[in-house]
C-alpha cells in the first residue's frame, strides 16, 4: 500500500523527496498510514475543500480492498 501513496502523492507535491509513508498501529480493524509531506505541499495535498486527500483515500481504500485489507490514511 506505501507504494501506491507515495506515487500518487510525489506526482502532486513540488518536493517529493520529503513525502514518507510509515505504517503505524492498527484501529478499529484498520491499518492505519501516516503520510507526512513539507509544510509547503499540505495545501497541494489536502486540496479545495479536501477534495484531494479524498481521492487519494478512495484510491487506496480500493487498491486495499482488493489485497482483503482495511485502511486509513492520516495526512501528518
Amino acid at each position: 500500500m506505501e507504494d501506491i501513496i507515495l506515487y500518487i502523492v510525489r506526482n502532486i507535491v513540488s518536493d517529493p523527496d520529503a513525502v514518507k509513508v510509515e505504517k503505524s498501529d492498527e484501529r478499529e480493524g484498520f491499518s492505519v498510514y501516516n503520510l507526512t509531506v513539507a509544510e509547503q505541499d499540505k495545501g497541494l495535498v489536502i486540496g479545495k475543500h479536501g477534495r484531494v486527500a479524498k481521492a487519494l483515500r478512495t484510491i487506496a481504500r480500493i487498491a486495499a480492498d482488493k489485497k482483503g485489507e482495511r485502511i486509513k490514511i492520516d495526512i501528518i
